[in-house]
């Protein structure tokens, strides 16, 4: 731990589990201040009790990311408590998959608010603590569906959106000592992968032995992957690498 990290605040959204949750717990480890968001305080209990056993400095703090007033709220809060947030993981997201005939509007826009609304309202409520420090990380969770995936129209184009968004941030913020990249993972071990597996009717098992088949390393990731790339992202170090897409698939995408 640097003083300097240890000055510095992160805020993870999702983070209560899968890939938020092993993020948080990486940061935290790290020395930053963490702030595990989720949609409420009571399902980030787990993480941030095992972030406090650990040493860490955190807090638990529920919003819905696609709700401006609660974005400004919580943001707002995690500054008083834990300090203007340097460091922001956008990596809350849902799916609802469906082939594009059956898909209805609803479920297109559920995912739509969550990852790219939710996306910019957290990056435009903490950009303004980032240009006033003259320093700042964005890092934003996109994947390989975003070069496309069968029965994920929505969360394809959304993730492709979230690449777009991470390249105009860099060339916007870029200025005033933040940067901005996205992570795009490939198969990842979380719930969301196993809800993935039911959809298709599979066991998870046999899902993840299939997809770790062919995968180049053979096996699939797991959170603490994302969560080492993040560390890396969210580091000093990183400071030359802006409006990147770096995939975490364990072998070449398309």
């Amino acid at each position: 731990m640097t003083a300097q990290t240890s000055s510095r605040t992160a805020i993870v959204t999702g983070a209560a589990k899968g890939i938020g949750a092993a993020v948080a717990h990486r940061l935290a480890a790290d020395g930053f201040s963490v702030a595990v968001l989720d949609l409420d305080t009571e399902s980030c209990r787990d993480t941030v009790e095992s972030i406090k056993k650990a040493g860490g400095r955190t807090m638990a703090v529920g919003a819905d990311v696609s709700d401006e007033q609660q974005v400004s709220t919580a943001v707002g809060n995690i500054a008083d408590e834990l300090g203007a947030p340097t460091v922001l993981v956008n990596n809350a997201g849902i799916t609802r998959d469906n082939l594009l005939f059956k898909m209805p509007a609803d479920e297109w826009d559920a995912v739509m608010n969550v990852h790219l609304r939710g996306a910019f309202l957290m990056t435009r409520e903490t950009q303004r603590h980032m240009v006033e420090a003259k320093y700042g990380r964005i890092i934003n969770l996109s994947s390989t569906a975003a070069l496309g995936n069968r029965g994920q129209v929505n969360y394809s184009a959304a993730k492709a959106g979230m690449q777009g968004f991470t390249k105009t941030l860099a060339i916007e913020l870029g200025p005033f000592g933040i940067t901005a990249n996205a992570i795009g993972p490939g198969f990842i071990e979380t719930d969301m992968t196993r809800a993935t597996a039911e959809r298709l009717g599979i066991g998870f098992d046999e899902f993840i032995e299939r997809s770790a088949k062919a995968i180049p390393v053979r096996r699939v990731g797991q959170p603490e992957d994302i969560a080492a790339t993040v560390s890396f992202l969210a580091s000093a170090e990183a400071g030359f690498i802006s409006g990147q897409v770096l995939y975490v698939a364990g072998g070449p995408t398309d």
